[in-house]
């Protein structure tokens, strides 16, 4: 996935998706049972000194890690017959990045904002049809009251 970044700059779209990406390596690492470096990995998608990395890319990032299991608890309570590890790693590191932007990065984004981003992110980078499902489940999950 590291490939999809190459120069950042600071557009939201590009936040967007290095914050996925890093989501995406997090996850990675974990179903490998290998130790995952925050500041490396945000520096290395960065292309900068941790310090200098854009907030948003970090906090995603650090919200998905704290937040994981609850995320993953709540995605699967919505599922119907599906679960979420057997989703695919892009797919999950979609929903796990506008689960922590909804409810711990930006609290004061409009949900329908947060499904937007999740099916132009599914359209980018999934199969073709995979953003109806995205848009469903985060449909179903994000509550409009928090």
């Amino acid at each position: 996935m590291e490939e999809i970044i190459e120069n950042p700059g600071n557009s939201r779209n590009s936040l967007q998706k290095t914050a996925m990406t890093a989501i995406y390596d997090f996850l990675t690492y974990q179903s490998m049972g290998q130790l995952f470096n925050v500041e490396e990995t945000v520096s290395n998608l960065c292309e900068l000194p941790y310090e200098e990395c854009d907030y948003f890319i970090k906090a995603c990032l650090i919200m998905a890690i704290k937040h994981e299991k609850e995320a993953i608890d709540r995605f699967n309570a919505n599922m119907r017959k599906w679960t979420f590890d057997r989703l695919n790693r892009v797919e999950q590191a979609i929903l796990i990045l506008s689960y922590v932007h909804y409810y711990f990065v930006d609290p004061e984004v409009d949900k329908g904002v947060i499904i937007d981003i999740a099916v132009r992110l599914s359209k980018t980078y999934l199969s073709d049809n995979d953003y109806k499902f995205v848009n469903a489940i985060l449909d179903r999950t994000l509550e409009n009251v928090r």
